[in-house]
């Protein structure tokens, strides 16, 4: 289905169809799962999405025992099967939190969702950045002086608004996955939203409830913040060449660098929420990072990141886009806490930082790909002039001596992030997709096997995996792990490792080990996976004052979490690269957009740890994945 271009429609309708007062009684109902809906809109099939399941205990425990053995040794297995065996008999403490999650699960929409989202985001206590807001990066634009920049800069904001109102008056198609409509509140949630320090855990602000939505996004320009109005007296969005105006006064009114604010949100979370308050307890900073928060998005015009020794323009482009290059760099230029933040760099930089905690790869994905669209399709403004427009605001700031020393510190907690991550990002061209599909084969669970058999090409050992699978089938659902790792896996790393080992053996034992893997990712996209399960039984023990059950305490439980390959498929219509930081120290991530002629990697390690560097795995990955392919056809030639 295609979509409605907001330009095909007269101006007139638009403005009836998008109205301020249209918006706010879409929003005000938007929550509501009762609320009848015309059928054909973006949420036609809302009310009638499953309810996510809780999967049965014998064999919920059965899977995890088959995830966690290649893990562990005979011995470290044979005590952790003792201690599942005991949390699973009958009468057990296993069975009597499984009645409990069932009896959530009868009184919730989600018995997840909420969970979820506090556990894995608001309470997560690390930086933001590198550690949680991944990047979307596409291919550097050359820019021959600054209106080149900001002329770009004002398309990608016209485009963004021309999404958002799409979104707004419930114009995108309904996604689908296996025939079945997926949930698609996430969209909803990219714009106007903001997290919020807080201690001991962060607040996630949804600022498109209000009732008069923000009508603003933030412009950052040499750590200066502004807000620019992107709508009109009319109601209606500014045309690319008042958008283009907005941004050279922006630039022409911050000329010279100021404080770095921004850095501030780069801290640890809870130091960032005692600097927050200190920072708030003085006018008119209170106001101006309320305007920042209600922004719609934020627009960062950077200036050229110093040389970090990135292997390429591409993985300089990440780190840019993922932490702005420190102190040193366009790290004060950012407000991380803010849901989207698009990067335009003077030097040709293209990209969006998200925070995670609203919504996952796949929206923010769709979004770069649609602004990416619009610039590439359109040759001049999509509408007619609005009325009334504003000049930018710039945001005033009063900075105490303790926020000043806030900033310090901060700047040198970052400086310290950024010299430790390593990034390496690439194109594999050797073949894509396309190859893949011609086996017969899930290009998912094939690059999954290349992963696994990298890791173990360098380390010797399997490596606890995860892999964000998709549960948006279900109402409010947003992911599950897929258990990359499993005794198939091991078996196909073994095979590949062993030069005596004949092509017909290593070919069959890939099969075996994609099949595996593809069966394991349908499960745990229809609601059985193994990890959330375990999060709720764990949840309810300590929610309840219970003593924490042995199998959350053993050597399995950690070693099948403890995910030092951190992995996740992002596909995009344009050659799009999306990278994060390692989930732990001696781990890496790895990220992947699998192309009909290549894939795009984006990989991570961190310095400080003696092990890992993306280096070092990128030519493993590649070794490994001309490896698979030539066994495939080696196998194929001798049938001949």
């Amino acid at each position: 289905m295609s979509l409605i271009s907001l330009s095909m429609i007269p101006k007139k309708m638009v403005k009836q169809m998008c109205s301020l007062a249209g918006i706010r009684r879409s929003l005000a109902t938007m929550t509501s799962t009762s609320t009848s809906r015309k059928k054909g809109t973006m949420l036609a099939h809302q009310e009638s999405l499953l309810q996510l399941p809780v999967p049965p205990l014998q064999a919920s425990l059965e899977k995890y025992l088959l995830s966690v053995h290649p893990l562990l040794t005979e011995e470290e297995f044979h005590q952790t099967e003792k201690i599942v065996k005991e949390f699973g008999k009958p009468q057990g403490s296993g069975e009597k939190l499984h009645a409990m999650l069932q009896e959530r699960a009868r009184n919730t929409e989600n018995w997840l969702s909420d969970w979820w989202l506090s556990s894995a985001y608001l309470e997560f206590r690390m930086p933001l950045v590198v550690h949680s807001n991944p990047a979307v990066v596409f291919p550097p634009v050359d820019f021959k002086c600054k209106d080149d920049q900001l002329k770009f800069a004002a398309r990608v904001i016209a485009g963004a608004l021309d999404y958002k109102m799409k979104i707004d008056c419930e114009m995108l198609p309904t996604e689908m996955a296996g025939g079945k409509p997926l949930d698609m509140m996430q969209y909803f949630k990219i714009f106007s939203t903001c997290r919020i320090p807080q201690h001991p855990a962060d607040k996630l602000k949804y600022f498109w409830q209000d009732p008069v939505p923000p009508q603003h996004i933030i412009v950052s320009h040499n750590n200066h913040y502004f807000q620019v109005d992107v709508f009109g007296g009319d109601g209606l969005p500014l045309d690319e060449n008042q958008l283009l105006a907005q941004l050279q006064m922006v630039v022409e009114q911050s000329q010279h660098y100021k404080d770095p604010i921004g850095v501030l949100t780069t801290q640890h979370r809870d130091s960032w929420a005692s600097a927050y308050k200190r920072l708030c307890k003085v006018s008119p900073n209170k106001e101006s990072v309320s305007t920042i928060q209600r922004g719609i998005f934020m627009l960062c015009l950077d200036k050229p990141m110093p040389d970090l020794g990135a292997p390429n323009r591409l993985t300089h482009a990440s780190l840019q886009v993922i932490h702005g290059g420190g102190s040193g760099g366009n790290s004060g230029n950012r407000w991380f806490d803010k849901a989207v933040q698009f990067i335009v760099g003077e030097d040709g930089v293209l990209g969006l930082n998200f925070e995670h905690s609203p919504a996952d790869g796949p929206p923010v994905a769709n979004l770069m790909d649609y602004v990416m669209d619009y610039i590439k399709k359109s040759s001049s403004s999509h509408w007619l002039p609005s009325t009334n427009v504003k000049p930018p605001q710039r945001l005033k700031f009063r900075l105490s001596p303790e926020t000043i020393d806030d900033i310090d510190e901060a700047m040198q907690d970052l400086d310290k992030m950024v010299k430790d991550l390593e990034m390496t990002v690439f194109k594999f061209n050797g073949y894509g997709k396309e190859f893949i599909k011609l086996q017969k084969l899930s290009p998912d669970s094939f690059i999954q096997m290349a992963i696994q058999l990298a890791f173990y090409r360098l380390h010797g050992q399997p490596a606890a995996t995860y892999e964000s699978g998709s549960i948006r089938k279900f109402l409010h659902g947003r992911t599950e792990n897929i258990r990359s790792s499993s005794i198939e896996s091991l078996d196909f790393c073994k095979q590949m490792m062993d030069s005596s080992s004949p092509p017909h053996v290593k070919a069959s034992a890939l099969r075996t080990a994609i099949d595996a893997h593809k069966e394991y990712g349908l499960q745990a996209t229809n609601g059985h996976g193994v990890d959330r399960f375990l999060l709720g039984l764990k949840k309810l023990a300590v929610e309840n004052g219970m003593d924490v059950p042995q199998i959350f305490l053993d050597t399995g439980y950690n070693a099948s979490t403890h995910f030092r390959l951190s992995t996740s498929q992002v596909p995009g219509i344009y050659d799009i690269c999306v990278s994060y930081g390692p989930l732990v120290p001696d781990g890496y991530g790895c990220c992947y957009n699998p192309r009909t002629d290549g894939i795009i990697f984006g990989l991570s390690a961190c310095n400080s740890s003696p092990e890992t560097h993306s280096t070092k795995f990128k030519v493993a990955l590649e070794m490994s994945l001309m490896e698979m392919h030539d066994v495939l056809l080696t196998v194929q030639g001798s049938k001949l």
